[in-house]
């Protein structure tokens, strides 16, 4: 089985070089376009690597069946480092339709942007700016997450379908997820009460879950050959374990320490996400307490005295409570998924600590 640590940094220098790459190809291009792509290699510093992990976790849960003592090959790793590129997309457009100041505790890609107009003393309006060319750099993140699989799977032909398959899909259903996200903020007020936490389920597993765990998992297990039971026990294991990941990320967007998160405590209370520890709220409370969350939740002016009153309510209501049961149950699903699954012993293990890293977090 491959060492962790040796094939992390092996998806690290992958990234080092396909980045060294596309400045080369660009180089020529002009003061602009050397620093457009400055700000794409800049959205990869940083962050858990996490969708990398349980894509070498995937590769290692099958190899190991295989008798495999090997380090991941070419095909793997820069699957891996792909997923990378193409998670930093995901967030620049997360962060320009939430309209966040900051990432990893810096300002977010298209701020840095707006920065970079208005230091270059260029025309118009650098806000503006920063938001067009903000949408423009997760447009060509994406397309180079593609372009660093693609090297990749010529490395590996015979399993290359089943990959592309999965990455698709993965593509598919983190978009289509993510329009759902947005589109409940404002869909909450005509879909019945009794719905919303499973409208919010519904974005958790298609807009997180499936793109963080589940399918990094299925595309590092196709690259080693896998077989349908065992894409199976892993697809039973990732989902659960990635609706419990999205479900703490909904807990730190409320309550996370922002020294350790890099967000303000409180920004998805600011930027109206409706998300399961919300709905639960709205179910618990009375009508009069429901329409102050409401008129509270999405307007970004809130201070830090409302954001105390809204987290006060979320506690009172047993909502977090219910929220922490509903992790526990999703973390031992998937450890039940791993009992008797037909995959590596050792590498079970490491999926066992993934999870709880992945579930027991401060940021």
């Amino acid at each position: 089985m491959s060492s962790t640590p040796d094939a992390m940094e092996a998806v690290s220098q992958r990234l080092d070089i396909f980045f060294q790459d596309q400045r080369r190809t660009t180089s020529s291009w002009g003061d602009e376009a050397s620093r457009f792509v400055d700000a794409a290699q800049s959205t990869i510093d940083g962050g858990k690597r996490l969708r990398a992990r349980f894509c070498l976790a995937g590769w290692d849960a099958v190899s190991e069946t295989r008798g495999s003592s090997a380090a991941p090959p070419e095909a793997t790793i820069a699957a891996a480092a792909a997923l990378e590129i193409f998670h930093a997309a995901a967030l620049v457009h997360d962060d320009i339709i939430d309209n966040s100041d900051t990432r990893r505790g810096r300002p977010a890609s298209h701020r840095r942007l707006e920065q970079l107009h208005a230091g270059s003393d260029w025309h118009g309006d650098a806000g503006a700016f920063g938001r067009s060319a903000g949408i423009l750099l997760g447009d060509l993140l994406v397309a180079w997450s593609d372009d660093l699989l693609e090297e990749g799977l010529r490395t590996a032909p015979k399993v290359a379908p089943g990959v592309r398959a999965q990455y698709a899909r993965m593509r598919r259903d983190v978009t289509i997820g993510q329009y759902l996200d947005i589109a409940e903020e404002s869909a909450f007020t005509v879909a019945p009460d009794t719905e919303h936490a499973d409208r919010a389920l519904r974005v958790a597993s298609l807009k997180s879950a499936r793109y963080s765990v589940e399918q990094p998992l299925l595309i590092g297990a196709a690259l080693a050959g896998a077989d349908r039971p065992q894409l199976e026990a892993l697809s039973a294991f990732g989902h659960p374990i990635g609706m419990a990941f999205q479900l703490r990320d909904d807990v730190l967007g409320v309550f996370g320490d922002e020294r350790v998160t890099g967000k303000p405590s409180g920004d998805d209370l600011r930027e109206g996400k409706r998300t399961v520890l919300v709905a639960y709220t709205r179910e618990a409370v009375t009508v009069s307490e429901r329409r102050t969350v409401d008129r509270l939740i999405g307007d970004p002016a809130l201070d830090a005295t409302q954001i105390r009153s809204l987290q006060e309510t979320i506690v009172a209501s047993g909502a977090l409570a219910r929220i922490e049961e509903l992790i526990e149950r999703y973390a031992e699903e998937a450890d039940r998924a791993l009992s008797d699954a037909p995959l590596g012993s050792h590498a079970v293990g490491r999926l066992r600590d993934l999870a709880q890293a992945a579930v027991v977090r401060r940021a």
